[in-house]
Protein backbone atom coordinates (compact mmCIF):
# COMPACT_ATOMS: atom_id res chain seq x y z
CA UNK A 1 0.00 0.00 0.00
CA UNK A 2 1.07 3.48 -0.98
CA UNK A 3 0.56 6.56 1.68
CA UNK A 4 1.95 9.49 0.67
CA UNK A 5 3.16 12.59 2.84
CA UNK A 6 2.84 15.67 2.37
CA UNK A 7 4.46 18.74 4.20
CA UNK A 8 5.99 15.79 6.21
CA UNK A 9 2.65 14.93 7.52
CA UNK A 10 0.09 12.10 6.27
CA UNK A 11 -3.55 12.15 6.30
CA UNK A 12 -6.09 9.10 6.67
CA UNK A 13 -7.95 9.55 3.39
CA UNK A 14 -4.09 9.41 1.51
CA UNK A 15 -3.27 5.95 3.30
CA UNK A 16 -6.92 4.48 2.15
CA UNK A 17 -6.98 1.56 0.44
CA UNK A 18 -9.20 3.09 -2.21
CA UNK A 19 -6.08 5.65 -3.36
CA UNK A 20 -4.14 2.91 -3.19
CA UNK A 21 -6.05 0.98 -5.67
CA UNK A 22 -6.47 3.89 -7.91
CA UNK A 23 -2.68 4.55 -8.23
CA UNK A 24 -2.27 0.54 -8.89
CA UNK A 25 -4.55 1.14 -12.06
CA UNK A 26 -2.63 4.10 -12.93
CA UNK A 27 0.51 2.16 -12.88
CA UNK A 28 -1.06 -0.70 -14.67
CA UNK A 29 -2.42 1.82 -17.04
CA UNK A 30 0.85 3.73 -17.95
CA UNK A 31 2.74 0.22 -18.52
CA UNK A 32 0.35 -1.02 -20.40
CA UNK A 33 0.08 1.93 -22.41
CA UNK A 34 4.10 2.03 -22.60
CA UNK A 35 3.63 -1.52 -24.15
CA UNK A 36 0.84 -0.67 -26.60
CA UNK A 37 3.29 2.61 -28.00
CA UNK A 38 6.26 0.29 -27.94
CA UNK A 39 4.36 -2.18 -30.04
CA UNK A 40 3.03 0.33 -32.20
CA UNK A 41 6.70 1.81 -33.30
CA UNK A 42 8.15 -1.49 -34.03
CA UNK A 43 5.00 -2.39 -36.43
CA UNK A 44 5.58 1.22 -37.83
CA UNK A 45 9.48 0.44 -38.35
CA UNK A 46 8.70 -2.75 -40.10
CA UNK A 47 6.25 -1.01 -42.28
CA UNK A 48 8.95 1.41 -43.17
CA UNK A 49 11.57 -1.41 -43.68
CA UNK A 50 8.81 -3.38 -45.89
CA UNK A 51 8.20 -0.01 -47.96
CA UNK A 52 11.71 0.60 -48.61
CA UNK A 53 12.68 -2.79 -50.04
CA UNK A 54 9.74 -2.28 -52.12
CA UNK A 55 10.66 0.85 -53.37
CA UNK A 56 14.19 -0.55 -53.95
CA UNK A 57 12.30 -3.42 -56.23
CA UNK A 58 10.62 -0.83 -58.03
CA UNK A 59 13.15 1.43 -58.78
CA UNK A 60 15.00 -1.53 -59.96
CA UNK A 61 12.25 -2.30 -62.47
CA UNK A 62 11.79 1.00 -63.68
CA UNK A 63 15.88 1.07 -64.29
CA UNK A 64 15.58 -2.10 -66.24
CA UNK A 65 12.40 -0.85 -68.09
CA UNK A 66 14.53 2.60 -68.95
CA UNK A 67 17.27 0.35 -70.58
CA UNK A 68 14.98 -1.45 -72.79
CA UNK A 69 12.96 1.71 -73.67
CA UNK A 70 16.48 3.14 -74.88
CA UNK A 71 17.81 0.05 -76.49
CA UNK A 72 14.64 -0.12 -78.62
CA UNK A 73 14.62 3.95 -79.27
CA UNK A 74 18.35 3.36 -80.65
CA UNK A 75 16.93 0.17 -82.64
CA UNK A 76 14.39 2.34 -83.85
CA UNK A 77 16.45 5.23 -85.01
CA UNK A 78 18.63 3.21 -86.70
CA UNK A 79 15.71 1.66 -88.56
CA UNK A 80 14.53 4.85 -89.25
CA UNK A 81 17.51 6.34 -90.53
CA UNK A 82 18.58 3.04 -93.11
CA UNK A 83 14.46 3.27 -94.24
CA UNK A 84 15.32 6.85 -95.11
CA UNK A 85 18.85 5.59 -96.81
CA UNK A 86 16.35 3.26 -98.54
CA UNK A 87 13.88 5.65 -99.81
CA UNK A 88 16.05 8.00 -101.13
CA UNK A 89 17.32 4.99 -103.34
CA UNK A 90 14.30 4.31 -104.21
CA UNK A 91 13.34 7.57 -105.80
CA UNK A 92 16.55 7.92 -107.82
CA UNK A 93 16.05 4.49 -108.78
CA UNK A 94 12.92 5.91 -109.89
CA UNK A 95 14.01 8.57 -111.81
CA UNK A 96 16.76 6.57 -113.28
CA UNK A 97 14.18 4.24 -114.69
CA UNK A 98 12.12 6.68 -116.02
CA UNK A 99 14.55 8.79 -117.94
CA UNK A 100 15.93 5.42 -119.42
CA UNK A 101 12.25 4.50 -120.00
CA UNK A 102 11.93 7.65 -121.73
CA UNK A 103 15.49 7.17 -123.60
CA UNK A 104 13.79 4.06 -125.17
CA UNK A 105 10.69 5.42 -125.98
CA UNK A 106 12.39 8.15 -127.73
CA UNK A 107 14.79 6.00 -129.58
CA UNK A 108 11.97 4.18 -131.39
CA UNK A 109 13.39 0.83 -129.77
CA UNK A 110 10.77 -2.06 -129.64
CA UNK A 111 8.90 -2.69 -126.85
CA UNK A 112 10.75 -6.32 -125.95
CA UNK A 113 13.93 -4.84 -125.67
CA UNK A 114 13.84 -5.18 -122.06
CA UNK A 115 18.02 -5.22 -121.22
CA UNK A 116 19.25 -1.93 -120.66
CA UNK A 117 23.01 -2.00 -120.23
CA UNK A 118 23.18 0.40 -116.82
CA UNK A 119 25.79 0.06 -114.50
CA UNK A 120 23.85 0.94 -111.67
CA UNK A 121 20.68 -1.59 -112.45
CA UNK A 122 22.89 -4.04 -113.05
CA UNK A 123 23.36 -4.88 -109.20
CA UNK A 124 19.29 -4.79 -109.09
CA UNK A 125 19.08 -7.60 -111.76
CA UNK A 126 17.60 -10.67 -109.94
CA UNK A 127 18.48 -14.27 -110.97
CA UNK A 128 14.91 -15.12 -110.28
CA UNK A 129 11.07 -13.78 -110.67
CA UNK A 130 10.15 -11.31 -108.77
CA UNK A 131 6.62 -12.09 -106.40
CA UNK A 132 4.84 -9.78 -104.42
CA UNK A 133 5.64 -9.19 -100.89
CA UNK A 134 2.49 -8.66 -98.76
CA UNK A 135 2.42 -6.19 -95.67
CA UNK A 136 2.49 -8.26 -92.55
CA UNK A 137 0.80 -7.26 -89.46
CA UNK A 138 4.03 -5.90 -87.56
CA UNK A 139 5.40 -2.53 -86.25
CA UNK A 140 4.33 0.37 -88.33
CA UNK A 141 6.29 3.47 -88.04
Amino acid sequence: MVCLKQNGSSSASECDPKFALVDEKKRKRMISNRESARRSRKKKQEQLQNLAEEVGILQAKINGTVQNVDAITKKYMIIVTENSVLRAQERELSERLKSLNELIEGSGLSEDYTKVNDPLLEQWQLPFTMQAISASSGFYF
